[in-house]
């Protein structure tokens, strides 16, 4: 990687070190492009980096930690992407309070036999799904089409998925059944009332199932270190710490960016004419609160499940995380806010000192929030974990105001492209969520399928210029 040297030529210039801007470099260097890829950041990698944030030693993921659509995506697959995928006994706990829990298992009827009266719901709601899976990924982690490549399969999904995700929790009574789905559900980062945030929780669902909810040993960035080796390899070139304001400072003659719709706007309307207009429906989501902690031991979890998992859903019932989900879409901060806990430490010894651990977790909160949420994540993980405040070493925090400020494209903290609605699910055409026109090609997270470091965004965007 350079910075500032004297450039030869390229035909294509790719604005954006993530995992979608690398994904459509390596793509498009494949097929013998020159690709000059620039990062504003003194760092390539975006949401998929890994720092030592605490203290020395202790390796904390900056954004993504946990990658289910990364395991599962055929582009990763397509250029062997040379990661060590580490997975724990359970993709994912739920606890309760009174030291229960419920867990997603690998297994189906392992995870079904929890729930003694809805068995036969989760059974059947579940196992055609994950029998589908590889027809799921095809036409769900891709652009949607009008003619999708399995119409049974996509159809039984996009039934389900289409609902809104309250539609989706009558199938269930029991509280353990309910409370797994909410967690499952919440990663849509909506209110569980707007159509099509069931099809969130139920495709995370049957990959927690299928291929599971692993980690990168090393730290989120072995996946953006990979995919700038491959560039490099195949005569790439990465450029960091150049901001640009303009596509006309750029070599080229078509570009990709894997930024969000405004940003994309504006550094590319010199080239797009007069009649140009920034987008209008692109809006920010929710942003998220993040805390890291160095921990002088593991969780004491009051649960026997959660020991075992890498992912911890903390919010407890599923009135509960329904009530802070919708609190947050309404502009309030829930005093008992949904947290996505990762504890990789615990599976991937690289990413603490001996005897020591780290955590790894955040809240949603409002768009462009700079409220301090760590009183209120703490206390949410000392309810399912007495003991928990005795284990800091030192933390690190990071606001929705701040996400932005180090990421640009995390716009008012926002970490899943944009608001996530029923329209930016249903963008059909293999060509037209990408093409700006005049050459011009976005690649970022609002382009489907959407978030999640799985590269394919910037995949499908390649392609689309390819033809």
């Amino acid at each position: 990687m350079g910075h500032n040297r004297p450039m030869p030529d390229f035909d294509t210039t790719v604005v954006g070190a993530g995992p979608n801007g690398l994904s459509a470099a390596v793509e498009l260097a494949r097929a013998g492009r020159s690709v000059l890829v620039v990062e504003a950041e003194d760092a390539i990698g975006g949401g998929a980096r890994t720092e030592e944030l605490t203290l020395p030693g202790f390796r904390h993921d900056i954004c993504s930690a946990i990658h289910p659509t990364g395991v599962a995506s055929p582009f990763f697959e397509k250029i062997g992407l040379n990661v060590d995928w580490v997975h724990a006994p359970v993709p994912f706990s739920h606890p309760l309070d009174g030291g229960r829990s419920v867990a997603l298992f690998r297994s189906i009827e392992e995870t079904a036999s929890q729930f003694e009266r809805d068995r036969g719901s989760y059974l059947g709601l579940m196992t055609p799904l994950v029998a589908a899976v590889d027809d799921l990924i095809e036409d769900f982690l891709s652009p949607m089409t009008l003619l999708p490549e399995h119409f049974a399969t996509f159809a039984r999904m996009a039934t389900l998925g289409a609902m809104p995700a309250s539609v989706l929790v009558r199938r269930f009574q029991g509280d353990r059944a309910r409370s797994l789905l909410a967690g499952l559900l919440a990663h849509a980062i909506a209110p569980f009332n707007r159509p099509a945030t069931a099809g969130v929780g139920l495709l995370l669902g049957v990959l927690g199932h299928a291929l599971g909810w692993p980690m990168p040993r090393g730290g989120s960035r072995a996946i953006t270190d990979d995919l700038a080796a491959k560039l490099q390899e195949l005569g790439g070139r990465i450029e960091t710490g150049r901001v640009v304001t303009s596509l006309e400072e750029l070599p080229g003659r078509q570009f990709f960016l894997d930024l969000m719709p405004p940003a994309a706007f504006r550094v590319s309307r010199s080239r797009m004419g007069r009649v140009s207009r920034p987008p209008r429906r692109w809006r920010p989501g929710p942003g998220v609160f993040k805390v890291d902690w160095a921990l002088d031991g593991p969780v004491p979890w009051a649960d026997e499940l959660s020991a075992g998992a890498a992912t911890v859903h903390l919010g407890g019932s599923y009135d509960e995380v329904e009530s802070a989900e919708r609190a947050v879409a309404a502009g309030r901060h829930p005093e008992r806010p949904f947290v996505l806990f990762a504890q990789q430490s615990r599976f991937d010894s690289t990413r603490s000192p001996a005897g020591k651990h780290t955590g790894w977790a955040y809240c949603h909160v409002p768009n462009g929030s700079d409220v301090d949420m760590t009183e209120a994540i703490e206390r949410q993980v000392e309810r399912f974990a007495p003991g928990f405040r005795d284990l800091i070493l030192a933390r690190h925090t990071i606001s929705a105001t701040q996400y932005q400020a180090h990421n640009a494209n995390l716009v008012g903290g926002d970490i899943g492209g944009g608001r996530y609605s029923l329209g930016k699910v249903l963008q059909l055409g293999r060509r037209r969520p990408y093409s700006w026109g005049k050459g011009i090609f976005i690649c970022s997270s609002a382009t489907p399928p959407g978030a999640g470091v799985h590269g394919l965004c910037g995949y499908f965007a390649a392609r689309a210029a390819l033809g």
